[in-house]
């Protein structure tokens, strides 16, 4: 199982990205996939999650980040609008077997994560 999250950068406050998760070594559509983040000092925190065809927002973010997945291209993007500074963090995509939890304990596989930055 292998997951490679990309996309990550240095934004200003206010704008957007967009992260992609590719995953190889399961059955994409049998298997939920999460977004995650953590930022220094703090917790690892969901983000949203997407089991086939729905989703799911794991976290309060007055609808500025969408998730949706490509099974064709094994691909899971989480899109992020009007992006503040206390978005900043690294962005793990994970895998669970067990479906959309908020849990980080309830993912068996993790990317290594993307670095977003948001300035003032």
């Amino acid at each position: 199982v292998q997951l490679v999250e990309s996309g990550g950068g240095l934004v200003r406050a206010g704008g957007s990205l967009r992260l992609s998760c590719t995953a190889s070594g399961f059955t994409f559509a049998d298997t939920a996939i999460g977004w995650f983040r953590q930022a220094p000092g703090k917790e690892r925190e969901g983000v949203a999650c997407v089991h086939d065809t729905t989703t799911y927002d794991l976290i309060s973010d007055e609808g500025r980040f969408a998730i949706s997945s490509d099974n064709a291209e094994n691909t899971v993007y989480l899109q992020m609008n009007s992006l503040k500074p206390e978005d900043t963090a690294v962005y793990y995509c994970a895998a669970s077997s067990y479906g959309c939890y908020d849990s980080p304990h309830a993912y068996e596989s993790w990317g290594r994560g993307t670095q977003v930055t948001v300035s003032s």
